[in-house]
């Protein structure tokens, strides 16, 4: 399909052909027949793109802030990977449009293959043939309203919620400030409240359309606003403001506050320079809201990702129930979009209309985008041509999954490593897939898991996808006998942990297959040096202090289901180093939690875990998210063999013996994720089998288990090793 994509870090806008986006349960697929642009937002968008990198730098003084502190921890070259990385990643331009459901998720009940439907969301209704959208960020569109005029629900919407916030009464004045697509909607949604509306804008032409619309007076920025609204409002002021303008400058708000009256009320829905004029606001005593694009749910992942609503009676209007509300006023001819529109694109000429728009050599305001509902769509894109005679020493590798950490950590070594095959590569969405099939030499690309289980030339599965994925992927890939490296963690519950055992199994039956679990500590050069320091026959006592930092409860990595909190998806990493350090088995746990009383901070994430040891070694992990940010985050301490040894950030080591202390410091963080790589591409072809033992990935698993109900029982948990992974 074709997508229109932005490309931060060279500025290039582009219409490119990428694979259709997969269907999840939550949602639905449509095939899109109008979206809209939005000139504003989206001019504001290519313009930062089109920066350098300096001119990106002060545009966000706040990111660059973020880059130094990360640059302090992990090096200059790592940060400077990840920020490229980043930059390199491909924006999708879009978030108001409209078409017709092809699919719909398991979990969607109230929408039916062939509905006509609204989108809304940036990343969701994206200037593109297919779009895969969210259940509450679709609204059915009424009969009688065209494809055309629900484009326009998402904009509509946000001028709703900035009306909401205002809570006008019949007869109230009203300025509205910024006289463009959300201006203008917005005047008519004041007109069907019964307000008066005077409209400001500094184009003559939006003043006039807005005047074509009802409102009842118009002025000109450069024509003396203060003057109009005086009159207006026989010298009282306005009651409220709505800032419907965008600009960096601050004189939308200083307006405000100089034409609204004594404790009236300005909305600011319009990005704008917000230092507000404290003095003139004061002795007015003027009410200043910030609207909150188009309504409760916007930045709530379990509302717009998880598919939760809101109670109808405690949240009257949501993001979903304001594009209802826009779409029922269009129905009743009550709102008018369509004399908004000033210009149409067939999609396949697109570009043109950003020229035009970029150019700005004719007025514009509505810009809608029409597409060929009855093009026929693939949903794989071969990038080039089948490898036809691979060699049996090469590694075919499927990839599924390839967000920050995959395109830093992992892609680039696979890429580099000349006994891999790049075969085929798997994401959710098609404009990210296709950019990093490309990017890491794929030969085709996909949002179908399937395709690359399928495919002959695939000899191992690599899965870097959202942890609830993991066990069902790796369950699917080693039935079709392809060697498997899955991210951490393995598997989110124990019913999954016994699945992958006996997939494990079965699939090693007759031949060997390989199962990795991205546990790249291990791996790291100091731990390597660490670890030869100790003499193994020895116990060892370990204390690990993670200094995580605070992840928000509303975050998918906190669902149980979905993440399994940062106890099985992030301290398996250190449980590992500390099995692996110790060279025994796991016998028995014990896990404490802080009680912090904080609603915003999960007790879970702050805990003790004390591990015992078959031969005796002990660790201790201190995972805790309430510490300083400029602390470094890992520290582990070991003791034993009549040695000290501290690992700091994996930037220091520092060992200690026979009273002489020796260290050594690194430029940049190394974790290991390279050689753990090189370890499991060779570990694959030679042998069939993991780098790390597959009874210390299960046995892992059942510490971080162990932990959680240690939590629950409030005492020790003994390991059992009756099944699933018996330790060798």
């Amino acid at each position: 399909m074709k997508q229109i994509i932005q490309t931060l870090k060279s500025g290039n806008l582009s219409l490119n052909s990428v694979p259709p986006p997969a269907l999840l349960p939550g949602g639905a697929l449509v095939r899109t027949t109008a979206s809209l642009i939005s000139a504003g937002t989206e001019k504001m968008l290519i313009e930062l793109a089109q920066k350098s990198l300096i001119g990106k730098a002060q545009a966000r003084p706040d990111l660059v802030r973020q880059v130094l502190n990360k640059a302090k921890k992990e090096g200059w070259k790592n940060t400077f990977q990840n920020v490229m990385s980043k930059m390199e990643r491909p924006m999708p331009l879009g978030y108001s449009a409209a078409g017709v459901i092809e699919k719909v998720g398991a979990e969607v009940t109230d929408l039916k293959v062939g509905d006509r439907v609204a989108m809304a969301g940036a990343g969701y209704a994206n200037h593109a043939e297919i779009n895969y959208v969210p259940k509450n960020l679709l609204a059915l569109i009424p009969a009688g309203v065209s494809f055309e005029d629900a484009a326009y629900t998402t904009v509509a919407s946000i001028a709703l919620q900035g009306v909401r916030l205002v809570r006008p009464e019949l007869g109230d004045i009203v300025a509205v400030n910024g006289l463009g697509l959300i201006g203008l909607i917005a005047v008519q949604l004041m007109k069907a409240n019964g307000c008066r509306v005077i409209g400001i804008d500094m184009n003559p032409s939006k003043i006039e359309l807005g005047l074509s619309l009802g409102m009842d007076e118009g002025v000109a920025i450069s024509d003396d606003p203060h003057k109009i609204v005086e009159r207006f409002t026989q010298g009282r002021g306005v009651d409220h403001t709505l800032i419907t303008a965008a600009t960096k400058s601050n004189q939308p708000v200083e307006l405000a506050g100089e034409i609204t009256r004594r404790k009236g009320q300005v909305v600011a829905v319009g990005a704008v320079g917000m230092n507000i004029p404290r003095d003139l606001y004061y002795k007015k005593e003027i009410e200043i809201k910030i609207s909150m694009s188009y309504g409760p749910g916007r930045y709530d992942a379990s509302y717009e990702e998880g598919g939760i609503d809101y109670p109808y009676d405690y949240v009257r209007w949501t993001e979903q129930r304001n594009m209802g509300s826009v779409l029922e006023l269009m129905a009743k001819k009550q709102l008018n979009v369509r004399e908004l529109t000033t210009h149409q694109y067939d999609f396949e000429e697109a570009m043109s209309a950003y020229q035009m728009i970029s150019e700005n050599k004719e007025p514009f305001v509505g810009i809608i985008l029409s597409y060929d509902v009855g093009k026929k769509q693939e949903t794989v894109l071969r990038l080039k041509p089948d490898n036809v005679h691979s060699s049996k020493n090469e590694l075919g590798v499927g990839f599924i999954g390839a967000g920050n950490y995959a395109a830093l950590h992992l892609l680039p070594h696979l890429k580099n490593n000349p006994a891999v095959r790049m075969e085929g590569l798997v994401t959710a969405t098609g404009i990210n897939s296709q950019q990093k099939a490309d990017k890491f030499g794929f030969s085709f690309c996909s949002t179908e898991f399937q395709s690359v289980i399928d495919h002959p030339e695939v000899d191992s599965i690599f899965i870097a996808t959202r942890h609830s994925t993991h066990a069902e992927m790796t369950v699917k890939a080693l039935e079709a006998k392809k060697h498997v490296f899955v991210e951490k963690p393995m598997v989110v519950t124990g019913e999954q942990l016994e699945a992958v055992n006996q997939a494990y199994l079965h699939a090693n039956e007759l031949q060997p297959v390989g199962l990795m679990v991205g546990l790249n500590r291990r791996f790291a050069p100091m731990v390597e040096q660490l670890k030869q320091s100790f003499d193994s026959r020895l116990p060892i006592q370990m204390i690990y202090r993670v200094n995580s930092g605070h992840i928000p409860n509303s975050s998918w990595l906190h669902e149980s289901n979905e993440g399994g909190g940062m106890l099985v998806g992030e301290m398996c990493h250190f449980v590992d180093l500390m099995q692996f350090l110790a060279a025994s088995a796991p016998v028995k746990v014990y896990a404490h939690a802080l009680s912090l009383q904080n609603q915003t901070i999960a007790d879970q994430d702050n805990l003790l875990v004390t591990v015992s040891f078959a031969n005796g070694s002990a660790g201790t992990l201190c995972y805790n998210t309430i510490g300083d940010k400029a602390a470094s985050k890992e520290r582990l301490e070991l003791y034993g063999s009549n040695m000290t040894a501290v690992l700091d950030d994996f930037r220091l080591l520092q060992i200690t013996k026979n009273g002489k202390a020796q260290r050594q410091k690194a430029v940049n963080q190394d974790k290991g994720q390279e050689r753990q790589i090189k370890a499991t591409v060779r570990a694959f072809l030679e042998k069939g089998t993991s780098p790390i033992p597959f009874s210390e990935l299960i046995s892992g698993m059942r510490v971080i288990f162990a932990a959680r109900q240690s939590l629950v029982l409030g005492q020790p948990v003994t390991i059992s090793y009756a099944n699933p992974g018996s330790p060798d």
